[in-house]
């Protein structure tokens, strides 16, 4: 199977969850979408940042809460680790005395919990890591080559619904992104978050992570796509400033330099 059409697959998986609401897609519906295609019982989305408190967004029954609350309380597990990593964290057996050693703590409350294996993917953009999908299995389970490939997948589709990527229906993808094109557009999509983010990290004079938070309260606040309020930032056609955040169009930018020389 092609990365295109197994990221077809994925979306349309995720869109079902959420067309009996009639509602947009949600973090939950990915979690959703993921236990009833890979052997887990279990998935769950923790917000994660290197800045800020981090929280769990979903989670699909109560062992994947536990797991959730424990790993951010705790400091430590495949989630933490993943996000750290940036890198996938498998652990398919949480009764090795490997995994007993490196999580000492989470491993006997994940046990404990009803948890025999989890699995971290960490969502990402660039630079940016919104966040952590996990999965569960109440028994030790390994996720073979085309599972764990769904389960990438499904954490690439988490990431494009947090950063406000909408599906709308069973076979619409996100909105912009064309099935019969959706590597190169969610590559072009991705591209221009993360250089408007660095943009901003120049105009502000602040870190990756605050910048993107800024970026994203930004297009909350105003009730746009956050791939709108991107693509307006690197087109230079909206500039942040430090104090607020604020449309400055480059044309009256330079109309009121040029003011400011002719009343010097």
């Amino acid at each position: 199977m092609t990365p295109q059409s197994r990221s077809a697959r994925i979306r349309v998986l995720v869109a079902e969850q959420a067309a009996p609401r009639g509602a947009r897609v949600g973090v939950v519906d990915v979690c959703t979408a993921a236990v009833a295609a890979l052997p887990v019982g279990g998935a769950g989305v923790s917000a994660m940042s290197r800045t800020a408190a981090s929280h769990p967004l979903c989670s699909t029954d109560d062992i994947s809460h536990q797991l959730e609350e424990l790993q951010l309380t705790l400091g430590e597990g495949p989630c933490v680790d993943a996000f750290a990593l940036g890198t996938a964290v498998l652990t398919p057996d949480l009764r090795t005395g490997e995994i007993q050693g490196r999580w000492p703590a989470f491993a006997a409350a994940a046990l404990e919990a009803g948890a025999g294996a989890v699995f971290a993917l960490p969502l990402q953009i660039g630079a940016i890591s919104p966040g952590v999908l996990d999965l569960y299995s109440s028994m030790p389970v390994e996720l073979n080559a085309e599972e764990l490939a769904d389960a990438m997948a499904f954490a690439d589709t988490a990431t494009l619904v947090l950063l406000d990527a909408q599906i709308e229906e069973p076979h619409t993808p996100p909105a912009g992104i064309p099935l019969d094109r959706p590597s190169e557009d969610l590559g072009r999509y991705r591209s221009q978050i993360d250089q408007a983010t660095g943009m901003l990290t120049v105009q502000l004079g602040v870190g990756v992570e605050e910048a993107f938070v800024r970026l994203r309260a930004h297009a909350y606040a105003h009730g746009r796509r956050l791939a709108d309020v991107a693509a307006d930032v690197v087109g230079r056609r909206l500039q942040f400033l430090l104090e607020t955040d604020q449309f400055l169009p480059e044309t009256d930018t330079d109309t009121d330099a040029d003011q400011a020389d002719e009343d010097a």
